[in-house]
């Protein structure tokens, strides 16, 4: 076997076992040990194989991470840019993992590693090194993190080879001795899962439909006694506060039960992608906090986000956001709102937040594996945290996440 064909498998190899949890937790394989496998496994390749082969490591996983990114410019108009941006996070996480193949020691590359672990390319929060660990044997905290990156490079220092594994017991340290309590708040709430299609969401005719399953949906709740219902991102296609025949209804439904709905806002000719909240014949609006790097902003110098907006996004990436989180107070427990994306970022937990209500929609990138990485994220941080997720997505994802 040649050296190139070598370190295609490796880095191939090493791609496959650093992104396994993720399609086992998509297939509905749910299994600790395996999960604590492969990621100890991903992560020792990623320590001692070939400098070239670090690079093609890097490529695949962005691929097998991230390919359903460009799923979502279809509906842009500009479908034929998804292979461009598929091939593009294939190269971003090249480059990401390329500080790897400038040494072949492995402690070196563990503290390199550890590195990238708090580095965000783009904006783009969504490889989570410690995720592979979600669902294992193994901690997501970063001093777990650590510990394991200590445990398989410090052999490599060790010559005396009766003692040349000796390090590995540093992953008693690593180990998931628990995180915070998680309890269910003390209100009976329905999550709405609804299944409108993205290529039909916006279209003038999906409209009364849409309005007429959401009226539905909101007295079923009520007649099975719920506290609260809540439906997804923008599962009112339109800004909310220019439909005011439509508000006035939902004030009046919210008397008998608290409607949590996303729509969106027009104020001051700015555009914002907000959560509604009708309680007890009241509403109040949660604005975004945290955009979508190129799905509603673009993470580039000012000079060149104007032209990339026009060109590739038809003027549609030009949401504004709110200066801080929000939160909802319903029968006196408050949760933190969270608007699909940002439910995934660490500034939404900062603070005094037991629940949290997250609204998504998911439409834009199924059948792929987002909603299922989604599902992860949201687990890491709300074990991380000790928060319960109440979230309901379109299309898929909806659920409770503890």
């Amino acid at each position: 076997m040649n050296s190139l064909t070598k370190n295609f498998l490796l880095g191939i190899g090493t791609a496959v076992l650093f992104s396994a949890f993720i399609y086992f937790e998509y297939l509905g394989i749910e299994n600790k040990f395996l999960n604590t496998l492969f990621g100890l496994g991903a992560l020792t390749l990623l320590l001692y194989i070939p400098k070239k082969a670090v690079l093609i490591a890097g490529f695949f996983i962005g691929l097998l991470w991230f390919y359903w990114i460009g799923y979502s410019f279809k509906y842009q108009g500009v479908g034929y840019m998804e292979p461009i941006v598929t091939l593009s996070f294939g190269i971003i996480y090249l480059l990401f993992f390329a500080p790897l193949a400038l040494t072949d020691k492995p402690i070196l590359r563990a503290l390199l590693l550890f590195g990238l672990s708090f580095i965000e390319p783009l904006g783009w929060n969504w490889m989570k090194i410690e995720l592979l660990f979600v669902n294992s044997y193994l901690g997501v905290y970063k001093y777990q993190f650590i510990a394991v990156l200590l445990a398989l490079s410090l052999p490599s220092l060790i010559k005396n080879t009766k003692y040349k594994y000796l390090p590995l017991l540093l992953l008693v340290f690593a180990y998931n001795y628990g995180y915070p309590k998680q309890t269910e708040a003390p209100l009976k709430i329905k999550l709405v899962q609804t299944n409108i299609h993205q290529d039909v969401k916006w279209q003038r005719t999906a409209l009364y439909p849409t309005i007429k399953m959401v009226y539905q949906e909101i007295y079923k709740a009520q007649k099975e006694g719920y506290d609260v219902v809540v439906f997804p991102e923008s599962v009112f296609p339109l800004f909310m506060n220019k439909a005011p025949k439509l508000m006035q209804e939902l004030l009046k439904a919210s008397k008998q039960i608290t409607i949590i709905a996303g729509a969106l806002l027009s104020q001051n000719n700015l555009n914002y992608n907000v959560t509604y909240m009708f309680d007890k014949g009241k509403f109040k609006v949660a604005k975004k906090l945290i955009l979508v790097p190129f799905g509603e902003y673009i993470p580039l110098p000012k000079f060149a986000q104007k032209f990339i907006n026009d060109t590739f996004f038809q003027g549609a990436s030009d949401f504004v956001t709110a200066k801080k989180p929000t939160d909802f107070i319903i029968k006196g427990v408050k949760f933190r709102n969270a608007i699909c994306y940002e439910a995934t970022c660490k500034e939404l937990y900062r603070g005094d937040v037991k629940y949290m209500i997250a609204i998504s929609n998911n439409a834009w990138f199924t059948p792929s594996i987002e909603p299922t990485l989604q599902k992860l994220l949201l687990e890491y941080y709300a074990r991380k945290n000790g928060v319960t997720i109440y979230h309901a997505a379109n299309v898929s994802g909806t659920g409770v996440i503890k």
